[in-house]
């Protein structure tokens, strides 16, 4: 039986692999999106949205959406942004709040935050923060986050009440969540849910719609939408290198998979949000899921 260990130690080894292939230009001839990345994250995000950012912020992206574009960002608000790679949520979202706001970048793999904070330093951009931690225990205070966005990560957690959780415990009262992920309609096989491959690359660990819905619901959140951006089919599964074992469980002469990429969206109730001046302290992880040698 897979444990929720051995889950997000295979989670770590490969986007710290990302990071680090992105990272050596030497190798950038054999060193792109694997074949199911290219399908999921593929013109995600618009010429004007990319101009201005470090290449290696673009090259490192391993998304299903644009939560920045769905988000709704105000000025001066504060986003944390779960699982955030190369940084290029938490320097779009940075632009959007403009200098009276901040972007939280929250990331477990030592090497995507390396790549991060020299993509902020290319970047020029000074309302950026980017934390080591986890998503099951996010090193922030109470109430004090605007917007919680994500890409594509959520469904990596093997502990997503957890994670719901702890981003319904740091939102503001009347603060929201825009997570793109990856989301099931119908059964998945224990098969698919099982590959520890195929949990890496944001398949096997998705969440069914209706149980996501429940799990936010349960965490206190209202206003839950689920907004499907695209459905993904066989043919997709083949054109990214999975055709064999996806064919092998999926339902016989079924196009659709099953799998969409979705945009998240839910509250939390309650007004009053904090000064926007009111400076922010980081809470320093605490606790055996926060140990130099763990993962998310």
């Amino acid at each position: 039986m897979t444990t929720k260990r051995e889950i997000k130690e295979k989670v770590r080894e490969r986007y710290a692999e990302r990071a680090r292939s992105v990272s050596q230009p030497q190798d950038a001839s054999c060193c792109g999106p694997e074949p199911t990345e290219s399908v999921i994250s593929s013109d995600l995000y618009t010429t004007d949205e990319l101009r201005g950012l470090p290449q290696e912020a673009v090259v490192a992206s391993l998304g299903c959406g644009n939560p920045v574009a769905m988000a709704e960002l105000h000025e001066g608000e504060v986003v944390l942004d779960l699982g955030s790679g190369g940084g290029i949520d938490v320097l779009l979202s940075a632009r959007r709040v403009g200098p009276a706001g901040k972007a939280y970048g929250l990331d477990m793999t030592d090497e995507m935050l390396a790549l991060a904070r020299e993509n902020q330093r290319k970047a020029g951009v000074t309302n950026v923060e980017f934390l080591k931690g986890e998503m099951e225990e996010m090193p922030l205070p109470d109430g004090t986050v605007d917007v919680i966005i994500s890409n594509c990560v959520v469904n990596l957690s093997p502990d997503k009440d957890r994670v719901l959780a702890e981003a319904f415990r740091v939102l503001k009262p009347g603060g929201r969540v825009a997570i793109a992920d990856i989301v099931v309609r119908g059964r998945v096989p224990q098969a698919l849910r099982r590959s520890l491959e195929l949990w890496a690359g944001c398949v096997a660990g998705a969440l069914e719609e209706n149980e996501y819905r429940q799990k936010l619901a349960a965490a206190g959140f209202t206003d839950i939408e689920i907004e499907a951006l695209r459905e993904y089919t066989a043919g997709d599964a083949e054109a990214g290198g999975l055709g064999e074992l996806v064919g092998k469980y999926a339902m016989k002469g079924a196009d659709s998979l099953g799998f969409i990429s979705a945009v998240v969206r839910a509250r939390r109730p309650g007004g009053g949000a904090r000064a926007l001046e009111e400076p922010l302290t980081v809470v320093a992880p605490t606790g055996p899921g926060c140990t130099p040698g763990s993962c998310c």
